[in-house]
């Protein structure tokens, strides 16, 4: 058994680079001692094949998780234990053919040390998977630290976001803005958004943060992630301020979920200041829209319905009849019709400007 080990020891140092360092200090105990263990497991094994091996799985799970720590993939732990298996098998199958065991014998070992190879394999990525999931979840729990500290309001010292940043190893950006959306979708957005975006559930929704949101071409890739998913995009904002670009975000998630514009795919809301404004203001705006309108309630609902569109076609046609008509799909002599109907209602508070901006905020508003 001490024979086997050096031989196996000395040719993993010798085809596997990554093992070409001296076996000393904790990795050349823990390789040592997972080479000793397989060993003296797998003749155990022939001793009982029922044995119970799940103490000594530990070594190997511990290797695994080693090479998570160590920054390496497990392709080199595997080929180590692919060398280990063809010099025990050598040497295994020299010491039978000495002891006249026959070609049945000798099959069964073979495929014995292969498919024990597989088990210790399987403990290592079982070690490696623990490791990597204990890892993200550090990081993740950092960096939901780091968005809701970046929220706060009042607005922390830049001194503060910045060590919070490096525990959560995440680079700061030259800008930065906020994006809303579903929990729902987090995971499918945020697998295909650039590297850098980090995320957190705050007051019941979902904010991502994403870095340099209007460098080249990073509008198509947030697009493309985002898909038919409904997500609603803040201003770009330097650090520090990034409580702005997620108010208005969310306003425009909240917006788009009551109905005021399409909710689905990328929302910009610097594209929509005006219906987000009108969003925020609602109830005012209903009290608004009450008096402002209150001059039509005489009529029947499809006359009602057909001045408020007249009303809100001369406002943004400026009292232009042909232009009105041409909004309104009708001829330009019912246009001049109507304009005659709509001051008959509403007299002088159409030439007012402050009386038409309140008209024109209310019937923007429905």
């Amino acid at each position: 058994m001490p024979g086997v080990t050096i031989e196996i020891l000395e040719s993993i140092g010798r085809e596997i680079p990554e093992y070409a360092r001296p076996l000393e200090g904790a990795f050349g105990r823990g390789v040592r001692r997972g080479t000793d263990e397989a060993l003296q497991q797998f003749v155990g094994l022939i001793r009982n094949p029922d044995a119970d091996r799940r103490r000594s799985r530990r070594v190997y799970v511990i290797l695994g998780r080693g090479e998570f720590m160590n920054g390496r993939s497990l392709d080199s732990l595997q080929s180590a234990y692919r060398i280990g298996a063809r010099i025990a098998w050598r040497r295994i199958a020299a010491a039978s053919l000495d002891a006249g065991l026959g070609g049945k014998t000798l099959s069964l070992l073979a495929e014995s040390i292969f498919v024990y190879i597989d088990e210790l394999s399987a403990d290592s990525t079982e070690g490696y998977a623990i490791a990597q999931f204990r890892q993200q979840g550090t990081r993740l729990r950092r960096e939901r630290q780091l968005v809701n500290l970046m929220l706060s309001d009042p607005a922390p010292e830049t001194s503060e976001i910045e060590t919070a940043a490096r525990a959560a190893a995440w680079e700061i950006p030259k800008s930065l803005a906020a994006l809303a959306c579903h929990e729902r979708d987090l995971v499918e957005i945020s697998r295909i958004l650039p590297i850098g975006v980090i995320s957190a559930t705050v007051d019941g929704y979902t904010c991502l943060v994403l870095p340099d949101p209007n460098a080249p071409g990073r509008l198509k890739q947030i697009s493309d992630a985002i898909g038919h998913r409904f997500a609603c995009q803040g201003s770009e904002v330097r650090l520090g301020r990034l409580s702005e670009s997620w108010s208005l975000a969310r306003t425009a998630f909240e917006a788009g979920g009551s109905g005021y514009f399409k909710a689905s795919g990328l929302v910009r809301a610097e594209e929509h200041l005006v219906d987000l404004a009108l969003f925020n203001s609602r109830d005012l705006i209903r009290q608004l829209r009450s008096r402002t309108t209150r001059p039509l309630d005489g009529l029947t609902p499809k006359a009602k319905e057909r001045m408020v569109e007249t009303a809100l076609a001369y406002i943004e046609e400026r009292g232009n009849a042909s232009a009105m008509a041409r909004t309104l799909d009708i001829h330009p002599q019912t246009a001049r019709y109507r304009i005659a109907r709509l001051r008959e209602i509403f007299g002088e508070e159409l030439d007012r400007p402050d009386d038409r901006l309140a008209l024109e905020l209310s019937l923007r508003a429905r």
